[in-house]
């Protein structure tokens, strides 16, 4: 027999009803401490528990407390079975009336003594969970999670599961089954599934829904609405539980379509009334959010006084503006970011239209699918990277309207990246600083993924090579980067967490050093900035900049002004002119709002450049500074600079064929900056085909060499073992 029991709606992980419930009856569900825990005597903070929960009743909420014994329980010991009891006394002692026990993600394997007891594993867990109702006096809600929780856990199905026939059978009528779905992360609930469950467990089950969980990947957050689970649903179901984001401001969209989901299941709609709509309800919600956002509160809510600062809702979205560019562009333009060649002031943000207000939540949105402005941006970087030979350095000759089309996509995707960054400057200088700190590092990792994924479409055009041999630079590069969902890869719906990383992982996946999580994983700044960063492709008429930044950090580490640099291009000269004139297309730069405040350049081929620069730079160098007056104190320095040669070894050489250079001045505060600098340079020198690359750093200089160690870079040569003192570190491409 089934017992009827009242439906209820609500939430996990202890998070307060802040949005006024009206005639829903919404749950909260904590569980306090470590699983381990559970049988170490007292709490030492039941005062901040009780407090929690008169809070809960307060706002309207049944607290319902949760406990995990299933690690370590010895189920036939009297002794563990009175701790747990004095345990959950406890609590209910504080006016807790709502209780869970929780066996997932444990060991079926049992200890000699409860093999003894017990017929089964789910025998030894019924008869505690049993006892422990009885103990509690029957509580109205008393919840029970099997260790097989869902449809893919069961062995060998929900029907035919030995374990879910004996918690069916046995667990008494009054305690409600937890159930996850087909999976852990279901991307739907369907009636038949929900059917089947039910006839096996002998009640309706009580639904844990982790659509919006985001424990198990540290990159992604989902401001999605509630979906895939139809209010119809409801009949088949105890209730249902949303286990939300970890962090509290990203739920309110979760949370606000759940309250739409429950209410549209609880009424009963006349003639051609609609039902509970996906999108209609996330309009709604957007809306609500909107004017939380314009709140100005800290982290925890706190109302802060504040002068007005631009809210997110005061940033403009620049894709409008860059698509009428590209309807005016004339043949053979080459593509641009729509700030290219300069930056934004972070004071001058523009307003975002109505039309682009849920531009974040579709970035972030659901486990198992991207929202529209995701799923544009995968597919245009996916079709420029399988057309760029329509652009490549050494492509066949494509027609004219190929290239236009390719540069055409390429200027939406880059004004794409640029809306990414101005929402991150946006969010950075709303007032509502809670949700800043919630949101900001996922955000933030996301422009950062931009910017290289930016960088990189720039310089596909006349700067990588393409091949059409399958072993060819590019082509190998992204052998395996075609299938990019785990269905495609295992021939199955995979859990979400088995391809981490949401937007910015795929993006990442696509680039060619995707596969280097160390250049892309890193923890965003104590203190956020708004500022607007730009990395692209070297132009000559950065040059003057360039040379003027090397020469002021150059005087910098001096400390005065120096002699023997008193030519103005000497510095420059010296540690960029080589490349910059034989190599400029392995040549980045770094641009803020006040114009170039970095740049990384690389150089493919080591030999092949040390060739170029004998036959070439070196003679031009000495004609150059052989002209200055007799005497001048730049002379014997850069002769006898530019008559060194370079010594690196052969067998060096033949695993680190490339080299690379980094300078940034020290007002860059934000180190992932140059992360993703170097990390666009390279991808350019991966995507053509080099296997390793090099730098050379001053032993003295502990800061930079730490700097690259955590890119992945080791120390492969050391001064001792050649003419020059510096210390050379190399990675694998």
């Amino acid at each position: 027999m089934i017992q009827k029991l009242p439906h209820f709606t609500g939430f996990l992980s202890g998070l307060q009803n802040r949005g006024g419930g009206g005639d829903q009856e919404y749950f909260a569900m904590v569980s306090m401490g470590d699983p381990g825990q559970w049988n170490k005597g007292k709490y030492s903070f039941s005062g901040h528990l009780k407090a929690l929960i008169g809070e809960a009743e307060s706002r309207g909420l049944r607290f319902v407390y949760a406990i995990s014994p299933g690690q370590d329980i010895v189920f036939s010991s009297s002794c563990d079975l009175t701790l747990l009891k004095r345990k959950l006394r406890q609590v209910a002692e504080l006016g807790c009336h709502a209780f869970t026990l929780l066996f997932d993600d444990i060991d079926h394997s049992m200890c000699q003594a409860d093999k003894e007891a017990f017929s089964s594993f789910a025998h030894a867990q019924v008869t505690v969970a049993n006892e422990i109702f009885r103990f509690l006096g029957n509580p109205p809600v008393f919840l029970f999670c099997p260790t097989e929780y869902c449809s893919s856990l069961c062995t060998p199905s929900v029907s035919k599961s030995p374990y879910l026939l004996t918690i069916g059978e046995d667990l008494l009528p009054g305690i409600s089954i937890i159930w996850t779905g087909k999976r852990v992360i279901s991307r739907d609930l369907c009636a038949d599934s929900l059917a089947e469950v039910q006839s096996v467990i002998r009640r309706p089950p009580l639904i844990w829904d982790n659509l919006h969980a985001n424990d198990y990947d540290s990159r992604r957050v989902f401001l999605g609405p509630f979906k895939g689970r139809s209010p119809g649903l409801r009949a088949h179901l105890r209730g249902l539980l949303l286990n939300p984001n970890c962090e509290f401001e990203a739920n309110f969209i979760p949370l606000h379509t759940l309250g739409s989901w429950h209410k549209e299941g609880k009424e009963e709609r006349k003639g051609d009334e609609e039902g509970y709509g996906v999108e209609r309800a996330l309009s709604v919600a957007l809306q609500d959010w909107m004017k939380e956002l314009c709140l100005p509160l800290h982290p925890g809510r706190q109302v802060r006084s504040t002068d007005p600062k631009p809210s997110l809702s005061s940033v403009k979205s620049k894709s409008s503006d860059s698509s009428e560019n590209q309807h005016e562009a004339k043949p053979k333009t080459s593509i641009t970011s729509s700030w290219s060649s300069g930056a934004l002031a972070s004071d001058e943000i523009p307003a975002v239209p109505a039309t682009h207000q849920d531009l974040e939540a579709g970035l972030y949105y659901l486990p198992h699918e991207h929202g529209p402005p995701a799923q544009s941006l995968l597919q245009d970087l996916t079709w420029l990277k399988a057309n760029c030979h329509s652009v490549s350095v050494n492509g066949k000759k494509t027609p004219q309207q190929k290239a236009e089309e390719w540069r055409g996509r390429a200027g939406r995707f880059l004004a794409a990246c640029d809306d990414v960054a101005l929402l991150h400057s946006a969010m950075v200088n709303s007032v509502n600083r809670a949700v800043l700190y919630d949101l900001y590092p996922y955000i933030w990792d996301l422009r950062n993924t931009l910017l290289v994924a930016k960088a990189f479409i720039c310089c596909l055009e006349g700067r990588i090579m393409s091949e059409s041999s399958q072993l060819g630079s590019w082509k190998n590069c992204f052998h395996w980067c075609g299938a990019s969902s785990g269905a495609e890869l295992l021939g199955m719906e995979a859990e979400p967490w088995v391809f981490k990383g949401g937007l910015s992982g795929e993006v990442q996946m696509l680039l060619p050093v995707g596969t280097s999580n160390e250049l892309f994983s890193h923890p965003p700044p104590l203190f956020p900035t708004c500022r607007l960063y730009n990395i692209r492709p070297f132009q000559q008429k950065d040059k003057v900049e360039l040379y003027h930044m090397v020469h002021q950090l150059y005087q910098r580490g001096r400390g005065s002004q120096d002699a023997t640099i008193s030519h103005p291009d000497f510095i420059g000269d010296r540690c960029l002119g080589a490349s910059l004139a034989l190599c400029p297309e392995y040549s980045l730069v770094l641009e803020d709002e006040l114009g170039v405040c970095g740049c990384a350049v690389g150089i493919l081929d080591v030999r092949l450049f040390a060739k170029r620069c004998q036959a070439t730079w070196l003679p031009a160098m000495r004609d150059k500074y052989l002209s200055l007056p007799h005497g001048h104190a730049a002379t014997k320095e850069a002769l006898l600079y530019f008559h060194e040669e370079q010594d690196y070894p052969d067998s060096q050489l033949y695993h680190f064929p490339s080299q690379l250079r980094l300078e940034a001045l020290p007002e860059l505060v934000d180190c992932s900056i140059s992360r993703s600098l170097i990390t666009a340079l390279l991808t350019a020198l991966k995507a053509n085909g080099s296997p390793g690359v090099f730098c050379e750093v001053q032993p003295t200089d502990g800061s930079r060499i730490e700097f690259l160690t955590k890119l992945g870079f080791l120390e492969i040569l050391r001064g001792e073992a050649r003419s020059r003192e510096g210390v050379v570190l190399g990675r694998l491409l």
